[in-house]
């Protein structure tokens, strides 16, 4: 009889200590999955919007295309589980070895401290005009000129 009460003075505070521990761990574990995962998707997101700027560019930069401008729809989430993101992007100075310019793209959770940034390749003869990209906005776009000595200004856009 003494031996089963000494059990339950030992057992009952280890089932309390693990009734407050268990949703702590479980809180402090979940917290850090859905930081990566919200990480990721937004990791994913700059890649393809600095894919489509690359794709743009070097379209615009073929010989057989003449002076003009351009606008096109980003095809990328309005938000992402429930969170608007913001992005800007600004060129790195120019590597006369390399020939080229990186373009770094920046987006970052509205409300949130996570932050990603992505970089492109661009060729020597881009300008990127300081523009914010939004995604909730309905109109967000790129916007892409190539003027007559072949130069391509590039930025984020309204649509309007």
């Amino acid at each position: 009889m003494v031996q089963i009460t000494i059990e339950y003075m030992i057992l009952i505070p280890v089932l309390i200590l693990i009734l407050f521990l268990f949703p702590i761990a479980v809180t402090s574990i979940m917290g850090t999955w859905v930081d990566s995962r919200r990480s990721l998707e937004l990791r994913e997101t700059a890649s393809h919007l600095g894919s489509t700027i690359q794709q743009v560019y070097l379209s615009l930069n073929h010989t057989s295309i003449q002076a003009g401008t351009l606008q096109g729809v980003l095809e990328i989430p309005r938000f992402i589980e429930g969170y608007v993101f913001k992005g800007n992007a600004s060129l790195r100075p120019f590597d006369s070895q390399l020939d080229n310019r990186i373009l770094d793209i920046t987006l970052k959770y509205v409300g949130l401290s996570i932050t990603t940034t992505t970089s492109v390749t661009l060729g020597q003869n881009v300008e990127w005009l300081p523009s914010t990209f939004s995604s909730n906005s309905t109109n967000a776009c790129l916007n892409a000129q190539k003027l007559p000595g072949g130069y391509i200004q590039l930025s984020f856009g309204d649509g309007t």
